[in-house]
């Protein structure tokens, strides 16, 4: 992807600002839901819900030509960048490493490759429906 303008830069971070703010939000609900957890729920929650985004995003895009080129970019780049959050993952998966937790470590990376290319999947199949 070749970014052009300033203009262009504008759009992707007012979308990750907004996605940003939609991850803390959503993370913070999950643990307040789940305040005892000691699996990352909430890194999941948001990393699978933006799988399933992406994917409907995607499919819209590819499928019924449903977003411009900055239309994508805002969304996709911006907002679905700024909500998922692989570094988090990585972190907290790096920490079950160090503590030698290796069952929730196992469940971390097989929750997140299955259920986020689940999502993913879901999210495009449901845009060829529209």
């Amino acid at each position: 992807m070749q970014i052009t303008s300033l203009g262009q830069l504008f759009i992707i971070g007012a979308g990750g600002f907004i996605g940003t703010i939609a991850r803390v939000s959503m993370v913070g609900l999950v643990y307040r839901v789940l305040p005892l957890a000691t699996f990352p729920y909430g890194t999941l929650a948001v990393n699978v819900l933006g799988c399933l985004a992406i994917g409907f995003l995607g499919g819209l895009a590819e499928l019924h030509g449903g977003l411009n080129i900055p239309q994508q970019r805002f969304w996709i780049v911006g907002v679905l960048g700024g909500f998922t959050t692989y570094s988090a993952f990585a972190y907290e998966t790096l920490g079950s490493i160090q503590a030698a937790d290796f069952d929730l470590l196992l469940m971390n990376v097989a929750g997140h490759l299955v259920f986020g290319l689940a999502a993913a999947w879901l999210g495009f199949t449901a845009a060829q429906y529209l």
